[in-house]
Order: C-alpha cells, then sequence, then structure tokens
C-alpha cells in the first residue's frame, strides 16, 4: 500500500502546531512566574490595554506584565488552531482539544479578573491552576501527534487498570501545585523559616504555619505516588522506553522542585527562585502528563527485549560522559572563574561549579551517544561505547544524560546563581539540538558552528564566580571556538574512512585532505594572533603572553607541517597537541592573574 503524502503532510503540521502550542503555554507560565517573582501583577493597571489604552510606561513592572500579556495574545490562537485541526483532522483528542479552548476562555476571564480586583489571593491561584490544566491538555494531545493512529494515547485508558497509579499521581501532583500558588498568594510561603521542619515544630501554632506545613505533606504524598510510578515506568523500560525517559525526567524535575522549595524558604525567597518554582513546578506536570500518554501507548514487540547486558556497570555509564572531555572543559571553566573573579574563588563554590558543570557536560554527551548511536557503529573509534556493544539500551542512556543535565542545572542555579544556570542550559542545548540533531548530519560547517557549545563553559565559570557576564569572557569564548575547527578536524583526518562510513559529512570527507590541512592552518593563524590580543583585552599579563607567544608557535609549527607533509601521523600529533595547547594557555592565564592579584 503506498504512503499517503498529503496525510503525512498534514499529520506534521498537526505535530509541528501541536508542539509549538504546547511549548508555547509552558513559556507562558513561565513568564508569569517572572511577573509574580518581580512583583509586576500590578505592572499595567488596566485591562485589556496597559495603561488607558497607551503603550505602558516605561518602568521594568509594566514592562515585564506588557510582555506576559503579548505572549498570552500569541499563545492563544495557537491553541485556537490545534483545536480546529484536530476537529478537522477528525483526530480522537479533538474533543480534549475544545476543552481546552474552553479553559482558555476561562484562562482570560481569570486573568482579567485578577488585575479589576488587584490580584486577590483566590484569584491568583485559580489562574495559575487552570493554566496548568491547559498545559496538560496541550501536552498531552503533542504527546498523540507525535504517535501514528493505533499507538497513540488513549485519555480512558489513564483512569482504569493499569492506569489508576497513574491518573491518582496526576491528581496529586495538579492539586499539589495549586495549592502551592494559593499558599504563595496568602503569604504563606514565608509562614515556615526551617526546613523540612517549621521554625523547628512539626506542626506550628499559627494558622499560616499549618497551611504552609499542610503544603508540605502533600508534597511528601506525590513523592510517594510518583516513586510508584517511576518504579513501574522503569521496569517496563523495554517495552514503553519512553515513558521510562519521561518517567526518569519527571522524578529528576520533582526532586529539583522540592530542592527549590527547600532552598527558597532558608534564603526566604528572592525573586529569582520564585520564577524557578514555577517553572519546574510547571516543567514537572508536563513531563508528568507525558509519562501518562506514553504509558497508555500499546508494549512495542518483545524485539526490544533486554540487551545481552541487562545491567550496565558504572564504567559504562562513566563512559557515556566523556571524561576527558569533560576534565577539559572543567579546565576552562575554572579558568573563567579565577580570570572573571581576579582571585580564587571560594573552595566551595569552585566544588559547586565542577559538579554542575561535569553533570551538565556529561549529561549532553550521554545524549550525544544515544543521537549517535547507529553511526557509532561503523566507526572503530566509538564502536566500542556502551550503546554500539549493547551495554545498555538506548532508554537507559537517554534517561542517565536528561538526568545528569537537570542535575547540572539545578545545581548551578542553587549553588552558585540563575545566570551560570542559564548559561549552563545553553550550552547543553546547542550542543544537543544545533550540533548534534541539526549540524553534524548535515554539513562539513558542523564543528565551525558547533563549536560554540564547547566555548560557553568559561563563560559559565565566570557566570558562576561573578554574577554577571562582561567582556572578557567573550575572549575566552572566542579562543576556545577558533581552537575547535583545527582540533577536530585533525581528528577526522586521522578517522577519515570512519566518518565516511558513518555518513558524517565531516570536512574531508566532502572537500578532501588538502582543502581541510588548509582550513586548519587558516584557523591556526587566526587563533594563535586572536590569543596574543589577551593583555589588549585585559586579560592576564606577561606570563600568558610568553604563553600564547611559546604555545602558539608549537601549534602554528604542527599546523604549517601537516599543511606542507600530510599523512594521519602528522595530523594525530596536531591533535593532540592542540587539546595540550589550550589546557595549557588557559592553565598560564591562571597562573598570570592568580600572581597577578
Amino acid at each position: 500500500m503506498r504512503a499517503n503524502p498529503a496525510g503525512e503532510g498534514a499529520r506534521r503540521r498537526f505535530v509541528l502546531l501541536s508542539t509549538t502550542a504546547a511549548v508555547s503555554t509552558y513559556l507562558l507560565i513561565v513568564l508569569g512566574g517572572i511577573v509574580r517573582a518581580t512583583g509586576s501583577g500590578m505592572g499595567c493597571p488596566d485591562w485589556p490595554l496597559c495603561q488607558d489604552g497607551a503603550f505602558p510606561v516605561l518602568t521594568a513592572p509594566a514592562l515585564i506584565e506588557f510582555a506576559h500579556r503579548v505572549a498570552a495574545a500569541l499563545t492563544s490562537p495557537l491553541i485556537l488552531l490545534t483545536a480546529w485541526a484536530a476537529w478537522r483532522g477528525r483526530r480522537r483528542e479533538s474533543r480534549l482539544a475544545w476543552v481546552g479552548v474552553g479553559l482558555l476562555v476561562v484562562q482570560i476571564l481569570l486573568g482579567a479578573l485578577s488585575v479589576r480586583l488587584r490580584l486577590p489571593p483566590e484569584i491568583v491561584a485559580a489562574h495559575l491552576g487552570n493554566a496548568l490544566a491547559i498545559l496538560g491538555i496541550q501536552t498531552w494531545i503533542a504527546a498523540a501527534a507525535w504517535q501514528t493512529d493505533d499507538a497513540r494515547p488513549r485519555l480512558a485508558r489513564s483512569f482504569g487498570s493499569p492506569g489508576l497509579a497513574e491518573a491518582i499521581s496526576a491528581v496529586l501532583l495538579f492539586m499539589v501545585l495549586a495549592s502551592g500558588a494559593w499558599v504563595a498568594s496568602r503569604g504563606a510561603e514565608f509562614a515556615c523559616t526551617g526546613w523540612p521542619l517549621c521554625g523547628g515544630v512539626i506542626w506550628p501554632a499559627h494558622d499560616l504555619g499549618r497551611i504552609h506545613m499542610l503544603h508540605r505533606l502533600a508534597v511528601l504524598a506525590v513523592s510517594i505516588s510518583l516513586g510508584v510510578l517511576v518504579s513501574r515506568s522503569w521496569r517496563g523500560r523495554f517495552e514503553r522506553p519512553a515513558a521510562a525517559v519521561a518517567s526518569a525526567v519527571t522524578a529528576s524535575l520533582f526532586v529539583a522542585q522540592a530542592a527549590v522549595g527547600a532552598v527558597g524558604v532558608v534564603r526566604g525567597f528572592p525573586p529569582e527562585l520564585v520564577g524557578l518554582h514555577v517553572a519546574t513546578a510547571s516543567a514537572v506536570w508536563a513531563c508528568l502528563v507525558l509519562t501518562i500518554a506514553l504509558r497508555t501507548r500499546p508494549a512495542v514487540a518483545s524485539a526490544a527485549a533486554p540487551l545481552p547486558q541487562a545491567r550496565p556497570r558504572a564504567l559504562d555509564y562513566l563512559a557515556l560522559t566523556k571524561p576527558l572531555i569533560v576534565a577539559l572543559l572543567l579546565v576552562t571553566t575554572l579558568t573563567g572563574m579565577i580570570v572573571g573573579l581576579g582571585a580564587w574563588p571560594a573552595w566551595g563554590l569552585v566544588a559547586i561549579t565542577f559538579l554542575a558543570g561535569a553533570a551538565s557536560a556529561g549529561g549532553a554527551s550521554a545524549i550525544n551517544q544515544f543521537i549517535d548511536r547507529d553511526r557509532d557503529q561503523h566507526m572503530s573509534r566509538t564502536r566500542n561505547r556502551p550503546l554500539p556493544r549493547g551495554a545498555m539500551g538506548p532508554a537507559e542512556a537517554l534517561s542517565f544524560g536528561l538526568v545528569l543535565c537537570v542535575v547540572g542545572f539545578y545545581l548551578f542555579a542553587l549553588g552558585a546563581n540563575l545566570l551560570s544556570a542559564l548559561l549552563a542550559l545553553a550550552g547543553m542545548t546547542y550542543y544537543i539540538l544545533l550540533y548534534s540533531l541539526a549540524l553534524k548530519p548535515s554539513t562539513t560547517r558542523n564543528i565551525v558552528i558547533g563549536g560554540g557549545a564547547g566555548a560557553i563553559p568559561p563563560m559559565v565559570g565566570w557566570a558562576a564566580a561573578t554574577g554577571r557576564i562582561e567582556m572578557g569572557a567573550f575572549f575566552l569564548f572566542a579562543l576556545v571556538f577558533f581552537w575547535t575547527p583545527p582540533h577536530f578536524w585533525a581528528l577526522a583526518l586521522v578517522r577519515q574512512n570512519d566518518y565516511e562510513k558513518a555518513g558524517v559529512p565531516m570536512l574531508p570527507v566532502v572537500y578532501g585532505e588538502r582543502e581541510t590541512r588548509r582550513q586548519i592552518l587558516l584557523y591556526a593563524i587566526q587563533l594563535v594572533a586572536l590569543s596574543l590580543f589577551l593583555p589588549v583585552a585585559q586579560l592576564g599579563g606577561g606570563i600568558s603572553t610568553l604563553a600564547a607567544a611559546v604555545l602558539g608557535g608549537g601549534f602554528l609549527f604542527y599546523a604549517w607541517k601537516l599543511w606542507r607533509e600530510g599523512g594521519r601521523k602528522v595530523a594525530w600529533g596536531l591533535y593532540r597537541y592542540s587539546s595540550l595547547y589550550l589546557a595549557l594557555l588557559f592553565g598560564a592565564l591562571v597562573v598570570d592573574t592568580l600572581v597577578r592579584g
């Protein structure tokens, strides 16, 4: 039977539309959390316009609230279009999509009431709860859109055996999140100054403290329910691998949410933690709905049954993180911390930054190996990685990588600052989506553009130590960015046959060895020239300048020799020297900064 191109095209358009609607709804809730965290709820005192029909006065609260309303105005048509497309395509989710439209109308009315009545606590809580309901619906529809007709999740399945536990988890979590909004709107979030106890007691005497403790007890109940769900999902990871991955992410985000709440109580909930609390709660809810949707799908065939080595060893998980690459990235991260601060940072901050950086980079590397698992089978350098040799299943590797990314982000956010966490998130997203999925399999410039992901760690370290980003951080970024192409193209020359077999369009595979050697020399010249301008950027002094000249001379020698002679032996020498070059150059910057400081 021939495929129906028109039908497949319509399905793809619906996938894009429903996914965009779900992501936009989540981002709108996050922006609402920023409005709450910054106290901008009354930045626009009128509705639906901001200030008597005029453009808002240029104050931060007015602009934040105005941006929130604009985002709502952009998201609402997406939700409506999703319902219309589901109805027109006679999809099973059509009724649910129209329920979402009805909730959207309620959401608009609640938003208007909250402004008109000057943010009453009950309306504010109902507003967030209704938004979470819309997010759950849009997430379910998007999950269904990605599946074929016979594999689409069915809502009715989630309320019967074996879906009762899933339904209970969803109801409990929704109640906890909605009640959390009510607790915050009543000011009860500050009623307990300690954690896990409330001011040193289990059950406080004042009403707000009791409300707060009831919320904590509800969180405990949800954690038990989620534990059961994750356990069941993980046991069935070979039949429903996507559900197992989603459940692992849900659990890690729930733990992170509890950590944000605990740290927020201890620190008096600064604005950045208020916004992060809302963003994380919404992510937990969306991931739980996704888990339930994927668990209601029919199980896959037993061909995905346990692999020969059903229990991966610790070394297999370590191999997923690419520890040598992580070590080099941590060197650049530490350099960013020291150079940015102008001194050695506190040991506690260094430890947290190292743990967070290792988790972020290791998690992104594990996800990269999950994406490349089929290509890795064709390359001698990678065929012994855990996935190609069957040491673990794809769901285990992907879950491990995603959980590490979550751990890294929240360690940065809670142990350093939110700016460093957002930069780390940008680096992980850059590496996974832009490089691994988009660039690596499609263009010879994959390393050139994708190299920006590996250049972000110095900026992360700078932000972790100083709480800001300055020109010097961008200069360190540029050094790593220009170092990356000659480093990896040298490896590509050595492994050219492997890349050709795997179908990866690396530069020597597409344009040949001679052009690759020329490009390596050009990038080496740019890199060394840039490194000699360290003092101009107020980075380092005599030690780092001398190191840049000496080390750069060695780099140019190897690049020139490769250009003149060629050969895999020379290319391998350049590849090894380039790693040493970056480590020593950044080490010289550290020494120079500490000596001058």
